[in-house]
């Protein structure tokens, strides 16, 4: 049976604050390192900024120039400096969701995998708008999928379950389902596993549907429907990736 190794993903950044202040919502000289450093960031320079945000925190230690300075090094792949950052400026102002959201990516990142979920947890339940509580969501789901694999490799069926749950009950993530339907399959859930396996083509985006196939004809070979078994692995062998071992359950079958 295949192991699913790895998993697809794209963090969506949400975007909360302004790409510039007014001058009189800092001290004036900081306001304008502050604003060089954001033309900066947009322009690539992502060290310019972070040079330009560091003479600004040296006038004045503002919880939004740090953000910023945090997303710059995030940019430039500094992952340790930005995540300083991002501490830094909740340190100064501990209700500012989009650091939370910020610190999250950065600990996904670093393969921090419950750190970015316990900070995604946050946002969510700190948001009062519902796009965003949805978009980072689905950062929440990429993380509880990845803290499920690490957990199905190290053999722990239980935990793995429990976070791919979670995963499922934050967003309908395809990836979240796979693994779901293969470990329901091999702990004997048969049922569980269908039902995952299907909800995962229905919403697939970032799988092929040779693995939704083959686990439901492991399932339903498990459960005696030997044509049904017939018919999902047919469907599986024409994805690449599930050839074989497709191949391989319908010559048993015959």
């Amino acid at each position: 049976m295949r192991t699913i190794s790895s998993v697809s993903y794209c963090l969506l950044l949400v975007v909360f604050l302004a790409s510039t202040v007014m001058s009189q919502e800092m001290k004036p000289e900081a306001g304008k390192l502050y604003n060089t450093g954001n033309k900066l960031l947009k322009a690539g320079n992502y060290m310019g900024a972070v040079e330009q945000y560091d003479k600004a925190l040296a006038i004045d230690k503002d919880y939004r120039t740090f953000y910023q300075k945090g997303m710059a090094l995030k940019k430039a792949n500094k992952y340790e400096d930005a995540k300083n950052a991002f501490e830094d400026c909740l340190k100064i102002n501990a209700n500012f969701d989009a650091a939370y959201n910020a610190l999250g990516g950065v600990y996904f990142s670093l393969g921090k995998y419950q750190e970015a979920a316990d900070n995604f947890e946050k946002v969510v339940e700190m948001s009062k708008n519902n796009s965003v509580k949805k978009m980072v969501q689905s950062n929440l789901a990429l993380a509880y999928t990845k803290l499920g694999t690490i957990a199905m490799t190290d053999g722990n069926s239980t935990k793995a379950i429990g976070f791919l749950e979670k995963a499922v009950a934050n967003s309908d993530y395809d990836a979240a389902y796979l693994a779901l339907a293969k470990i329901y399959s091999e702990t004997g859930a048969y049922d569980k596993s269908i039902e995952a396996a299907e909800k995962a083509l229905r919403n697939r985006k970032t799988i092929t549907k040779g693995g939704p196939y083959y686990y439901m004809g492991v399932d339903y070979k498990s459960q005696g429907n030997l044509e049904k078994a017939k018919e999902m692995f047919t469907e599986a062998k024409k994805d690449v990736t599930y050839r074989k071992t497709a191949e391989y359950e319908l010559t048993a079958l015959k």
